[in-house]
């Protein structure tokens, strides 16, 4: 699966404005440039896990969120995880699965 750095961007972006900073103070905190904020929030710089790890600190986001959109303290989390997961299966497989949980979400 390919990643897809302007999907990233966008979720940085949004995050930096949804924390109320703008680029100039994000890149200050961080040491680098307005230009190369604007190319990672374009999706125009392939991030390495350090600088996103860096840009997450500083927004105070997890990397999960940018890199899947949902932070692992909201109730979707476990949505999108169960989704991806069944996405992988056989449907022969998805409905053993459903029927797995429908039995444990029933009894407990």
């Amino acid at each position: 699966m390919a990643v897809d750095f302007s999907i990233i961007g966008k979720r940085i972006k949004e995050a930096r404005k949804k924390k109320g900073l703008t680029q100039e103070q994000l890149v200050e905190k961080m040491g680098v440039s307005i230009a190369y904020l604007s190319k990672v929030e374009t999706g125009k710089i392939h991030l390495n896990l350090e600088r996103l790890s860096q840009i997450c600190h500083f927004l105070d986001v997890s990397e999960g969120e940018i890199l899947n959109g949902v932070s692992n303290h909201s109730e979707k989390y476990l949505h999108y995880e169960f989704y991806e997961l069944l996405k992988q299966c056989s449907p022969k497989k998805q409905k053993l699965i459903y029927q797995i949980v429908k039995v444990i979400a029933t009894e407990i």
